[in-house]
């Protein structure tokens, strides 16, 4: 089976423990509960299957039946707490710990560079900034910045877009996009830190009301909706942007860099179809 550091969700590494035991030998949850100290021979099959839940504090037992120790104890640990973190916080913190643990034995972990992307503004935006303005030391890019942020920061930021593959130097030694676009992955931590972002920049487009008309657009309808017309517009709001991209990297130039958001929520309970009401 993969290393542990391979693995995001603790129940595909417990269900590919068993299936790799199970190959070799008469292997059995039976066994497994027993040995992980659960009374129920199928409560394991359970956690795997998802109609059950591993909490932490029994984390340690199944990691130890599994023969985990040292790193590989802890990170299974943080995999389940990361799992069922009551917060975006709580996420955000067993993630980045589950990144230092990996990155203290030389371990890479899969999402870590998308997850760090995502977590902020500064790095979108001076993805899209530093290749329109070169020879630009990171002061005259922090000055160009509509939002505050300082040299130190700016020149961080291209050092992580560099290291992320997101940015590199030409002859010379202008900064140019790898990609002309990218898009979030599937690595199940990056949603939680583009959560992060999407607050960020719903705060910058408040504070951009004060802007003159000419410089943004914006504009809103409260709708009733079924479910299905809801999809409808969905699937239209996701092939909007798939042209709104193409229309952007048709071009190598560009006089500014703009944030484009859309939103699309509720702003009642569900009603159902009961008459009168």
């Amino acid at each position: 089976m993969k290393e542990i550091v391979e693995y995001t969700d603790y129940r595909k590494f417990i269900q590919d423990y068993y299936d790799e035991r199970k190959r070799c030998s008469a292997f059995s949850w039976h066994a497994f509960a027993q040995k992980a100290g659960f009374s129920s021979d199928v409560y394991l099959k359970y956690v795997c299957e998802g109609k059950k839940n591993l909490s932490v504090a029994s984390a340690g037992s199944v990691a130890t039946a599994m023969g985990l120790v040292g790193f590989e104890y802890d990170y299974f640990i943080l995999m389940v707490s990361y799992a069922h973190a009551k917060s975006d916080s709580a996420k955000r913190a067993a993630f980045e710990e589950r990144c230092a643990l990996a990155q203290a034995h030389k371990i890479r972990v899969l999402g870590k560079e998308e997850f760090d992307y995502y977590k902020s503004w500064k790095n979108s935006v001076i993805r899209e900034l530093a290749p329109h303005m070169p020879g630009a030391k990171p002061l005259e890019m922090a000055r160009a910045c509509k939002q505050k942020i300082s040299a130190t920061e700016v020149s961080e930021t291209l050092d992580f877009l560099v290291k992320a593959k997101l940015l590199k130097k030409d002859r010379s030694g202008n900064y140019v996009q790898t990609d002309k676009a990218i898009v979030m992955g599937n690595v199940d931590a990056v949603p939680v830190a583009a959560r992060d972002l999407q607050r960020q920049m719903g705060e910058f487009a408040v504070q951009s009301l004060n802007l003159p008309l000419s410089e943004r657009v914006m504009s809103g309808y409260t709708l009733g909706l079924t479910d299905r017309a809801y999809e409808r517009i969905k699937k239209e709001m996701k092939d909007f942007y798939r042209r709104v991209v193409a229309i952007a990297t048709e071009e190598d130039e560009a006089d500014r860099v703009y944030r484009l958001n859309m939103q699309l929520f509720p702003m009642s309970e569900r009603l159902g179809n009961k008459k009168g009401f």
